[in-house]
């Protein structure tokens, strides 16, 4: 190696050495890049917890010729600048466009502070109505676990722009296609692929390693949605929890815990099984492993449980 390269080399290291120490001690985890011009943010999958700062899901931005495209911003305002700062370490381009891939608080409430730069906020037409309409009741949720410290400056942010369905569109010089198939883990997700990298930002859809928690989901447009991704030619999929993965076969993993846990639901209530019996018996042994099974299994029961009996 000649010493201009080692020299190069060192340099890199060192900017990624500090960057990753820099966000270590404000908790903020350090852009993964996934693809050149694509960085994600990974949260740990765990609950929502003071310990973790609330950053357990994943979200990321997109580098193109012209500006930055941020996919999802994290739980709260604090986070949400830290992002700002990480992203002007990798690119000194403005951030052109906020993409809200569905309205769950880990996802949201850093949008505040873009909203703050003067930068447009995107979301799926039923996903902004969402925001405004119960994104207050999650911010006060999260500030009774996190604390006021924590969440200071967070705010509910409603986006100002928003796509009814599947759109194709251009952002910072990057080709990406918002993909929304119908209601499914939410009446408005949207997963976003930039169609240069084939690296799919896959929100709400998709988890990895940690089961999903039933909110406003529709399961069967919620398969369908999942089988239509699987159709997709991709190379690297974001996840909303967990890890990235590489192509799209694991993304069914998601489908098949959804499928096992209605199936079972809808087994035990036709057997008669009482709800807190449901509650504490039904179970996907094959997710056991997986984060919040012990937390979420119990309460995804129960959904499913009170929506048959309104049948």
């Amino acid at each position: 190696m000649t010493r201009r390269r080692l020299l190069a080399f060192v340099c890199v290291l060192l900017f990624a050495v500090s960057t990753f120490v820099h966000a270590a001690m404000s908790g903020m985890p350090a852009p993964v890049a996934i693809a050149p011009g694509v960085y994600a943010f990974i949260g740990n999958g765990e609950a929502v917890a003071p310990a973790n700062h609330g950053i357990v899901a994943n979200n990321g931005f997109i580098v193109g010729p012209e500006g930055v495209t941020v996919i999802d911003t994290g739980p709260s305002y604090r986070y949400g600048r830290a992002m700002i700062e990480a992203i002007r370490k990798v690119t000194p381009l403005p951030v052109k466009l906020v993409i809200i891939t569905h309205q769950a608080p880990e996802f949201v409430f850093g949008a505040a502070a873009f909203r703050d730069d003067d930068v447009p906020i995107l979301a799926h037409a039923r996903t902004a109505q969402l925001i405004r309409e119960r994104c207050s009741i999650c911010l006060a949720n999260l500030r009774k676990t996190l604390g006021d410290d924590e969440m200071a400056g967070s705010r509910v942010t409603v986006p100002d722009k928003t796509v009814n369905g599947t759109t194709e569109m251009e952002s910072g010089g990057r080709k990406l296609q918002l993909l929304h198939f119908g209601p499914a883990s939410t009446p408005g997700d949207l997963a976003v692929l930039d169609t240069q990298s084939g690296v799919l930002f896959a929100g709400g859809l998709v988890s990895n390693g940690r089961i999903p928690e039933l909110r406003n989901e529709q399961i069967p447009g919620w398969l369908a949605a999942l089988e239509n991704l699987h159709a997709l030619d991709l190379k690297t999929v974001v996840p909303g929890f967990g890890a990235p993965l590489r192509g799209n076969d694991d993304i069914m993993q998601t489908g098949v815990y959804l499928r096992d846990l209605d199936a079972s639901v809808k087994r035990a209530y036709k057997n008669g099984v009482g709800l807190t019996e449901a509650m504490h018996t039904v179970q996907v042994p094959a997710f056991r492993s997986y984060k919040l099974y012990a937390i979420a299994q119990p309460q995804n029961v129960q959904r499913i449980y009170l929506q048959l009996e309104k049948q």
